[in-house]
């Protein structure tokens, strides 16, 4: 169930010009809520409160994670409904609040609760991990014409994005030119090459993941074989961050 919450509806201007303005101000937004509410319901509440009771730790996360999946799931579904290809998925880490809890229908559906919890923002609790990647210092490289953004990089994320959401097909079809892409960009001289030039023996299994995946679903074994050239060309991508 989604529902639109928050900010009044933004004013309309009339025909094709605009207004003048002396500020920029912020215009107030949304807020769009997204609740995933199980087919089944409980025997009871004495049952919903069993269930709700373990749901502090790992558990919730796994729980809030198949959320996030059902969610992301409508979502693919209505970018191919509307053919918009700018209708975008979600993630745990951009929720700007999680909670998973049990009620009534009617509350439910109203984002209200008979007993609940609130995560803490920011997704799973990990322990912060240094990095040696500087993100930030090679996203002002790029918008400053300093280092190119590689083809290769685009396409191994959307690989990995429909992995990660199930979407076998589309992953070995985009991991295919991803792969590809990779050994044409990086296969050359450089630190990375070599690395880069190991992952031409992946051609086999992601040709064969590809071609499975034109003909309809994938093995387990394909999966698997897709899931790891997907990691390889990540790790070499990683290491071309980190300069070698």
């Amino acid at each position: 169930m989604l529902r639109t919450l928050g900010a009044p509806q933004r004013r309309l201007l009339g025909g094709r010009r605009g207004r003048p303005v002396e500020g920029a101000e912020p215009e107030p937004v949304p807020t769009s809520r997204a609740t995933v509410v199980r087919a089944e319901p409980f025997e009871s509440a004495t049952a919903a409160g069993e269930w709700l009771a373990p749901l502090r730790g790992e558990a919730a996360d796994e729980e809030i994670a198949l959320g996030v999946a059902t969610v992301n799931r409508a979502l693919h579904a209505h970018r191919l409904a509307f053919a918009d290809a700018f209708v975008a998925e979600v993630s745990r880490e951009r929720a700007l609040v999680a909670r998973i809890g049990y009620g009534a229908g009617d509350e439910v559906a109203e984002g209200r609760f008979a007993e609940a919890w609130e995560l803490p923002p920011g997704g799973p609790r990990r322990r912060a991990r240094r990095s040696m990647e500087a993100p930030e210092e090679r996203f002002a490289a790029i918008l400053g014409g300093r280092e190119p953004a590689l083809v290769c990089e685009a396409l191994v994320l959307r690989a990995r994005a429909d992995l990660d959401a199930g979407r076998l097909r589309e992953a070995a079809l985009e991991a295919r030119v991803a792969l590809e892409a990779l050994l044409a960009e990086l296969g050359g001289d450089g630190p990375t090459a070599a690395a880069a030039g190991e992952l031409a023996g992946e051609r086999a299994a992601v040709g064969d993941a590809a071609n499975a995946a034109l003909r309809g679903d994938l093995t387990g074994d394909q999966a698997a074989a897709l899931a790891d050239a997907v990691g390889r060309m990540e790790a070499v991508l990683r290491r071309r961050r980190l300069g070698g």
